[in-house]
């Protein structure tokens, strides 16, 4: 899909590229950027870490709800690992890898609370196969509740809305059986895409229509690069069954947006 691209915007104007989104966008729908990837801290209450790739600090002192920035790094073998801040890359508290990072790909390496209450790292692989004329909101979300579901799978519905309450007894979940430790759409897919506007989250276990999540109406602009994670209210203390809330990483540094669930 990538070649073919590449092919065809080879002879592509400047004025088309411009328009498109910049060579940034460009650079990735081909595959000839150097892959990226950032750093999310999804573990309440947790300490503050650094995480690393291939045992080079990447960002230090990470606390939760941290979300950096997308930074590239070379193609090829790769782990992420992240440690106790300042306790060094020996002995991390979690890795992930090696993997193989590809030019143009999108990374994210989120810390989160294991299944045995203990710290754990997932990688998604984003592989960035936006069309170059499409303006829409990049969109994916992470399950990282294990209390959620007793460890069972959720449907996510993300409803273009500005009723706090919508009912969804006749809607289909925008993302269906998310199990925990998993992303939707999957580890490898394109992220899916959706119009700009105000919108409302509900988290449920999957297959029922009972909210065990539901945030308040907010906004999602076109063009936007967004994943929703789950997260549970308490760290690795404790969990408390079904209590969750959701923390919104965009595509901008700083820390994300934890949304807590509405009455």
């Amino acid at each position: 899909m990538k070649l073919f691209k590449s092919l065809m915007l080879a002879a592509a104007t400047a004025m088309t590229l411009s328009a498109c989104g910049g060579s940034s966008d460009v650079g990735k729908e081909i595959g000839v950027n150097k892959p990226v990837v950032r750093y999310i801290h999804a573990i309440p209450n947790g300490p503050a870490v650094d995480f690393f790739n291939n045992n080079v600090i990447a960002d230090p002192n990470a606390t939760f709800e941290s979300v950096t920035a997308y930074n590239s790094f070379s193609s090829g073998a790769t782990t992420l690992s992240y440690n106790t801040a300042g306790a060094g890359a020996a002995n991390p508290l979690a890795s992930a890898g090696p993997f193989n990072a590809g030019n143009g790909h999108e990374y994210t390496g989120i810390a989160l609370v294991g299944s045995s209450l203990t710290p754990a790292l997932t990688v998604i692989d984003d592989p960035f196969d936006k069309g170059l004329l499409n303006n829409q909101a990049r969109l994916r979300v992470f399950n990282a509740s294990f209390n959620a579901n007793a460890g069972g799978a959720v449907d996510v519905y993300v409803i273009q809305t500005s009723a706090t309450s919508p009912d969804i007894t006749n809607v289909t979940p925008t993302m269906a059986n998310v199990a925990y430790n998993a992303a939707s759409p999957a580890s490898g897919a394109d992220s899916t895409y959706v119009d700009g506007g105000t919108y409302v989250v509900i988290v449920t276990h999957a297959g029922s229509k009972t909210a065990i999540f539901k945030s308040a109406p907010f906004s999602l602009g076109n063009n936007a690069d967004w994943l929703l994670v789950t997260v549970p209210t308490t760290g690795l203390s404790g969990l408390t069954p079904d209590a969750i809330n959701l923390l919104v990483a965009n595509n901008s540094a700083g820390n994300g947006t934890l949304l807590s669930t509405t009455p």
